[in-house]
């Protein structure tokens, strides 16, 4: 950054939630700031439900925690919709969450995916996924970390 580049204000920024408010979303958040999470997995039906647009490489988003609070800002640098089945080891691997294969990662995710906060947020109590399921693979970066002023490149 240049003297004269303002610093990214979060303000001016979308939220960037990871999973619900509590312990998965804590886990997440620090995974993010600690560096070890650089992809996230979200589905199509999500986006479609909330409205919202896909995300696009180079936007940049202020990731919260569990009380709402700004924490970091990442950058997009990467967006892949695909299938769950072509979902790959190195996606799963840069989710930061431990899983040390495909399987194990599907499995995690189809827990969050089946839970009751889940389909209530998608108001379709049966809702499930399968191989089908499009997913959204984002890669990003940690440009900013917002915790006591202490910042990142």
């Amino acid at each position: 950054m240049t003297t004269t580049e303002q610093p990214p204000q979060p303000e001016n920024l979308p939220k960037a939630e990871f999973a619900f408010p509590g312990p998965l979303r804590d886990q997440l958040v620090a995974a993010v700031l600690g560096g070890s999470k650089t992809s996230t997995t979200g589905l199509v039906i999500d986006y479609e439900h909330e409205g919202e647009p896909l995300p696009e490489v180079g936007s940049r988003s202020v990731v919260v925690d569990s009380g709402e609070r700004p924490v970091g800002i990442i950058e997009i640098t990467g967006v892949r919709v695909v299938p769950l089945a072509e979902v790959d080891l190195a996606h799963a691997l840069d989710e930061g969450e431990g899983y040390a294969d495909v399987a194990a990662w599907r499995a995690g995710h189809e827990r969050f995916w089946h839970s009751e906060g889940m389909r209530a947020a998608l108001e379709d109590p049966g809702f499930t996924v399968d191989d089908t399921t499009p997913a959204v693979l984002e890669r990003f970066r940690l440009v900013a970390d917002l915790r006591g002023g202490a910042g990142r490149p």
